[in-house]
């Protein structure tokens, strides 16, 4: 029996970013071609066999995306982007981390699940400029590709913007005896994907390109490459695929109509490998998929789409036979009981533009929206009420935690959406029902990563709670502090301090 090969992005089409007011289609740039950058990963500043230490740095550069002047970026420790940070399952792992930028930032840890609000990176987590903050957590989870960004409220999406974003990898004993590629820059790469568009001498101007539906730019940038290509020398390839835009839905598919392989989503492999000719991915998800380029031969050229522009060409160089198969089960996934004492949790997002909210609420960094018990199963009914024009697709994403998706407006989720998850795109009118546990207690965001959407106030927060510890007191940050902060750095008053997502509470004479 011949396997299924999905070939339709099954979100709801009428929704795809393509039918915004503010759409901006993708170009294919008519630069030379470049080889695709791929990061180095980062070495440790020294491990053993229980801790890995590292040195993370945010730091600003300069970044050769174009022919004539250099691109100013920021990056992790690097100018642009970052190195690829590796975690092992099980090990405790110790952060020294430093701010070289001209203002403050937070280094957030997407698909960790480590305690919040400090380990977690998110907005309570300041690092200033010049100052570095230490950090501490242990990994207990699986091998997966997650990814580090920075999350100052409401700076977030301007500082990814800048270049704030690098692939995290975290590995364990059951992923490394699977059949898949693994050489880490010849059969194991990530793919970045990203989009700018670039003003006078080269430089990225993100006030004058901000739309609060999320910024985009008719230039795709992969790895911070623009026009990338790579030299394929071995028959599989794995794709680490990271959608790390602020806004854009990329909707993939090679040359040849190709078949695929996804191995893995957001927060590890899934249970039974799915083929695909087409792959829909929205902001913050994540995809592992393996190629098979058996049927071409030295010479021929592979490309991969984004709709119909060419994002990244495969150049096929002679490689050995590889007759390697994939087992029809891959690993067993957590599927922990709901309990019955918990009601169901409901989530609402709604809106566009300006007036984007979060449970008819726009984000209060001391608010706290909910608590729920560490340890226990629950029910979370996540829904887009947006219908304007049409309404647009939401990504919704939960810090801390990593969560199965059981149903969408009653029937099965995607088929490659049986993993573990921490980003689950919602269609506008549409519930999609989760199961939501933590295994660590703290404080923790839950937002639309659309960028511009959470710095614009679709975001909440709850508190799990230890009932070892069940007086935990966490000190919240403040907008106003925050944003105070930013004013000085920046040489202006707080009258004249502009942060995109400032804008979207003050139309809305919601106070910050």
């Amino acid at each position: 029996m011949a396997e299924k090969v999905y070939n339709n992005y099954f979100y709801d089409e009428p929704a795809f970013n393509t039918h915004d007011g503010g759409y901006i289609p993708l170009e294919e740039p008519n630069t030379p071609a470049m080889p695709l950058n791929i990061p180095a990963a980062l070495v440790p500043d020294k491990e053993t066999q229980t801790d890995m230490y590292y040195t993370v740095t945010a730091q600003p550069g300069e970044t050769q995306l174009l022919p004539g002047t250099k691109t100013k970026t920021w990056g992790y420790n690097a100018s642009l982007l970052g190195k690829t940070i590796i975690f092992k399952n099980g090990k405790t792992i110790h952060l020294h981390l430093e701010n070289k930028l001209p203002e403050l930032t937070t280094f957030h840890w997407h698909g960790l699940n480590i305690p919040g609000p400090i380990e977690d990176g998110g907005c309570h987590a300041p690092v200033y400029p010049d100052s570095s903050r230490d950090v501490t957590f242990k990994i207990n989870q699986p091998a997966a590709t997650c990814w580090l960004h920075a999350h100052p409220c409401p700076s977030t999406a301007s500082q990814v913007w800048h270049g704030l974003a690098t692939a995290v990898v975290i590995q364990d004993d059951i992923e490394s005896q699977l059949p898949f590629p693994r050489n880490y820059g010849v059969d194991d790469i990530p793919i970045i994907l990203q989009d700018r568009r670039f003003h006078a001498d080269n430089q990225w101007d993100y006030r004058e390109d901000y739309d609060p539906d999320g910024v985009q730019g008719p230039t795709p940038m992969i790895n911070g490459t623009v026009n990338p290509y790579f030299d394929v020398t071995t028959q599989r390839l794995r794709l680490r695929i990271l959608d790390g835009s602020n806004r854009r839905e990329w909707r993939l598919h090679f040359s040849d109509n190709l078949e695929f392989t996804q191995i893995a989503s957001d927060d590890g492999i899934l249970p039974e490998p799915v083929k695909f000719t087409r792959l829909m991915t929205t902001c913050a998800e994540r995809h592992e998929i393996i190629v098979d380029f058996s049927n071409y031969q030295a010479g021929d050229e592979v490309v991969l789409y984004s709709d119909e522009t060419p994002i990244v060409h495969f150049r096929i160089h002679e490689f050995a036979t590889d007759n390697t198969k994939l087992p029809e089960h891959l690993v067993d996934i957590p599927d922990p009981k709901v309990d019955a004492d918990l009601p169901v949790k409901h989530v609402v997002m709604s809106g566009m533009d300006e007036e984007v909210m979060m449970d008819d609420k726009k984000f209060d960094m001391q608010r706290i929206d909910y608590k729920m018990p560490l340890g226990k199963c629950q029910l979370w009914d996540i829904t887009n009420t947006n219908d304007m024009d049409g309404g647009m697709i939401h990504p919704y994403h939960m810090h801390g935690t990593a969560f199965r998706i059981i149903s969408r407006n009653g029937h099965a989720p995607y088929p490659n959406e049986r993993g573990l998850k921490d980003v689950v795109s919602v269609n506008p009118g549409e519930h999609v029902i989760l199961k939501v546990w933590y295994d660590v207690a703290g404080i923790f965001m839950y937002h639309c990563h659309i960028i511009e959407h959470e710095d614009g106030g679709m975001m909440a927060q709850l508190q799990v709670i230890d009932p070892q510890n069940p007086d935990a007191k966490y000190e919240l940050m403040d907008h106003h502090t925050l944003m105070s902060a930013f004013a000085k750095e920046r040489g202006v008053s707080m009258d004249d301090l502009w942060l995109g997502g400032m804008e979207s509470y003050h139309k809305m004479g919601m106070h910050m």
